[in-house]
């Protein structure tokens, strides 16, 4: 009986334990959304009974013990055992102004630099190690980046698809706040950035459809198919997006992170097509409700076809395992899509350029990291 009695305390002293972290954990990564900010909120459609929500509605999600086996126990390759090539980007070539054109660099995960027309436009960048609320522990990164942090610089805008850890980076967004670079970002994602002290007069907060210009860029919030939260109490308490930026002459479309969606349909109807795509193919796993905010390989080639486009960069791969699949497979997959459908999809290296008017020969570069 006092061996029954001791285990059960232990017990309550342990769940007693972890409700005191939950709580201190949930209150450090709290953000209380200003009044301002919410009434703005409240006026979007797509805000309803304090949340945001999708039109097309998410399946409902079954965590189930093989759900969770896969999860924590599942056979698959999630990360490259050897070295991924990176290119080295020359930090002295971000000091001058971008040259006219279109180029594109993939730096990881969803950070691509672009040079559009003159301006240098950077999507959801992260370049710390980790992509969680503390740099000690969580997703790391499995690969370097092409270069660091602090070299770089000359970014005129940055676009963010929404507030999760790989997608909205507080230490690059700080970093990029301090050379003036402009933020456009989904309804509620402005707070984290006033928290972050931010000035004002460098965010800018859209709702879907709302254009915003930056001299000769006109960027634009469009739709897409997700979820939000960055604490424990936030679900969906701030919007996500894709985005379009237009040039004086070229166009590219960001599909952030996202479930397939009728809405790349109308993107592309009403402001397609595009000289670039970037589209994410990874970090999918089983089950329908997952498939719905995070698109197979598959629906990205088709997503491409929907909003109308020259070249597809695939992005959303690799650096970090997020995934419930072999780090390569997101890869293969839309390469076999792509060729299928007859799709130009380039595959460079991380810091690799690919210029819009020059062809571009992508290499298998995947299947030598071994």
């Amino acid at each position: 009986m006092k061996t029954l009695l001791r285990i059960l305390k232990w017990i309550v002293i342990v769940i007693a334990f972890l409700a005191i972290v939950s709580g201190l954990l949930a209150f450090y990564l709290h953000t209380d959304i200003s009044e301002e900010r919410e009434s703005r909120m409240r006026d979007s459609e797509h805000y309803v009974d304090g949340a945001f929500v999708n039109e097309e509605r998410q399946a409902e999600t079954d965590i189930d013990m093989a759900f969770l086996q896969e999860q924590f126990f599942g056979d698959q390759q999630r990360e490259p055992e050897g070295a991924v090539p990176v290119i080295a980007i020359d930090a002295a070539d971000l000091q001058s102004k971008a040259e006219p054109g279109l180029r594109a660099a993939w730096l990881g995960h969803a950070t691509v630099l672009v040079e559009i027309d003159g301006y240098r436009v950077l999507t959801d960048p992260v370049l710390s190690q980790r992509v969680s609320p503390f740099q000690f522990v969580g997703p790391k990164r499995t690969h370097e980046a092409p270069l660091p942090l602090k070299e770089l610089t000359g970014i005129d805008a940055v676009v963010i698809s929404h507030n999760h850890y790989d997608h909205l980076d507080e230490a690059t967004v700080r970093h990029l706040a301090a050379d003036s670079t402009k933020f456009y970002v989904p309804l509620g994602v402005g707070q984290y950035l006033e928290d972050w002290n931010i000035p004002a007069d460098q965010v800018i907060e859209m709702d879907w459809w709302q254009s915003s210009q930056l001299g000769g860029l006109t960027i634009t919030a469009t739709p897409n198919r997700h979820y939000s939260n960055r604490g424990l109490l936030d679900n969906k308490s701030t919007h996500w997006s894709s985005w379009s930026i237009s040039g004086e002459t070229h166009k590219i479309f960001y599909s952030g992170d996202s479930g397939y969606s009728r809405f790349f349909a109308e993107i592309g109807e009403r402001i397609g097509p595009f000289d670039l795509n970037i589209i994410k193919i990874g970090s999918y796993g089983p089950g329908q409700a997952w498939r719905d905010i995070h698109m197979t390989p598959e629906e990205a080639i088709q997503v491409h076809v929907d909003v109308g486009g020259k070249r597809l960069l695939p992005v959303h791969w690799m650096t970090f395992n997020l995934g419930m699949h072999d780090w390569d497979e997101p890869i293969k997959r839309a390469m076999t899509a792509a060729t299928a459908r007859n799709v130009e999809m380039v595959a460079p290296k991380i810091g690799e350029v690919v210029a819009a008017d020059q062809p571009f020969a992508s290499e298998a570069w995947w299947d030598d990291v071994k």
